[in-house]
C-alpha cells in the first residue's frame, strides 16, 4: 500500500495529526461519490472495500488488515470515491488529510519519488492479477488471490479470511469457492482453518497459480 512506502518520518508526523476513530462490525466507513477529504490507513482490525449494487448487495474487491491504506488515488485525482468501505468486525482506522498530506508530503522529495515507483507496482500486480483471473482455472485464481494477499516471501503464512470472502472477492459461488480451496488442501498447497487459510510454502503456491 502506498502509506508504507513514505519515509518513517513522514508518516509518522502524518499519523500524529490524524485521530484515531473505531468502528463497528458492519459499519460504513465510506461510501462512493463522497469527496476524497482525505485517505484511511487502517491501525486494527479489518476492511472490506468494494462496491454496493442497486440490489443492497456489497460486491468485495479487496480485504484489507492493520498496516494497509486506501483512498490515496482518489486524493491524487482529486475526484470522488469510487469505492464503499465496510467494517469487518470491530476496527481502528485514521483518517489522514489530504491537505495535510499533500502539504507535507513536499518536504519529503524522496517520499514522492517512492511514491511513484509504489503506484507502478500497485498497477503491475493488478494487471497481472487481472489477466490471471481471466485465463486461470477456479483453483488457480484462487491460488493467486491466496498468494497475493500472503504477502512476499517463500516460507509459510496465515490469511484471516472466510471460505463467503473468498468467493465474493472472486466473483464466484461459496460452493465453487469450498471445491477450489478443497483441491489446493488436496495438493497440500494450503489447509483450511476457521476464519482462516494456512499457507505451508507461498513460493509454491505462486507457481501453481500461473499454471
Amino acid at each position: 500500500m502506498l502509506f508504507a512506502s513514505l519515509d518513517t518520518g513522514l508518516q509518522a508526523h502524518l499519523k500524529r495529526g490524524a485521530r484515531l476513530r473505531q468502528f463497528a462490525d458492519g459499519q460504513i466507513i465510506q461510501q462512493r461519490g463522497q469527496v476524497a477529504d482525505g485517505f484511511w490507513l487502517i491501525e486494527d482490525g479489518a476492511v472490506m472495500v468494494g462496491q454496493f449494487g442497486r440490489d443492497g448487495d456489497f460486491r468485495a474487491v479487496a480485504l484489507l488488515g492493520p498496516g494497509d491504506s486506501y483512498g490515496e488515488l482518489a486524493v491524487f485525482a482529486q475526484r470522488p470515491r469510487i469505492v464503499d468501505a465496510v467494517s469487518r468486525g470491530e476496527s481502528s482506522l485514521r483518517l489522514i488529510g489530504a491537505k495535510a498530506f499533500l502539504d507535507a508530503l513536499g518536504n519529503y522529495p524522496a517520499s514522492m519519488r517512492a511514491l511513484l515507483g509504489a503506484l507502478s507496482e500497485q498497477l503491475q500486480d493488478t494487471l497481472g492479477q487481472l489477466a490471471g483471473m481471466r485465463r486461470g482455472t477456479n483453483p488457480a485464481r484462487m491460488a493467486g488471490l491466496l498468494a497475493n494477499m500472503a504477502g512476499p516471501g517463500d516460507g509459510p503464512a496465515s490469511v484471516a479470511i472466510t471460505q463467503q470472502e473468498l468467493a465474493e472477492l472472486l466473483g464466484i459461488t461459496r460452493a465453487t469457492a469450498n471445491a477450489a480451496l478443497g483441491e489446493l488442501q488436496k495438493r497440500k498447497l494450503v489447509t483450511r482453518g476457521y476464519g482462516s487459510i494456512a499457507i505451508p510454502d507461498r513460493a509454491a503456491l505462486g507457481l501453481f497459480a500461473l499454471e
